[in-house]
């Protein structure tokens, strides 16, 4: 072996040590992030099944990371999601989700809860898809169904059937005989006038409802709303 070679052999052998060392603390490192690191389901399951209010309260509350970061952001929307889902979260931490989140797996877990003020919340929320405000539309409690007909993500046939439900309150009625008109003027006119129209015959109809439809631009309501008032 050259003299060149017997130092560069050398040099290798003494920098083995070191090497060794450099991959060791990096495994170390590895291993201690490991260790820091909860497994999103772990947590999960911890969320959504935990009675400590205190917990799930700091969770609801606790600002989503930047999009941008999207792991973090998704890993933090699913984790809301289990708070959403239980009961112990405090009423009012519920509420605020169901009013200001627009994440359709959180706003699903509220529609379902027991209290009607944070099923109230999910209705009225307009980032909600128009199956889900539909599906409200159908709620056991009245409150619920009426806000969710007055959300505009509101199907026009959901609005149809709500404008014909006797049910239906003379408030929300009159809500719903402005379609197409005072609210939502660029609305389909034939699906506006068929909800108004549907309004007019509605045995629950106010009378200064009925009223300002016989003055209605579309002759299908006006008719409706003069029969209604004996015209």
């Amino acid at each position: 072996m050259s003299e060149t070679e017997q130092d560069e052999t050398n040099q290798e052998q003494g920098n083995a040590p070191e090497n060794a060392e450099s991959t060791e603390s990096n495994d170390a490192n590895a291993q201690n992030a490991d260790s820091d690191f909860e497994p999103l389901t772990d947590t999960y399951e911890e969320l959504r099944h935990t009675d400590d209010s205190a917990e799930l309260s700091a969770a609801a509350r606790k600002p989503l990371p930047p999009k941008s970061d999207q792991a973090a952001f998704s890993r933090s929307t699913a984790l809301l999601e289990a708070v959403a889902g239980n009961q112990h979260t405090p009423l009012e931490d519920r509420i605020f989700l169901a009013r200001t989140m627009p994440f359709p797996n959180i706003l699903v877990k509220l529609s379902e809860d027991e209290n009607d003020e944070v099923r109230k919340a999910v209705a009225s929320n307009t980032a909600d898809k128009n199956w889900l405000v539909g599906r409200l539309t159908k709620d056991k409690v009245s409150e619920v169904r009426e806000a969710a007909l007055r959300n505009p993500q509101t199907s026009w046939k959901m609005r149809l059937e709500g404008a014909q439900n006797p049910e239906t309150t003379p408030d929300t009625l009159d809500f719903l005989s402005k379609l197409g008109v005072e609210f939502e003027p660029d609305a389909p006119a034939i699906l506006s006038s068929m909800v108004r129209r549907a309004v007019a015959l509605n045995p629950n109809c106010g009378q200064p409802t009925l009223a300002r439809l016989v003055q209605d631009s579309s002759t299908d309501v006006q008719h409706a709303a003069a029969g209604r008032l004996g015209q």
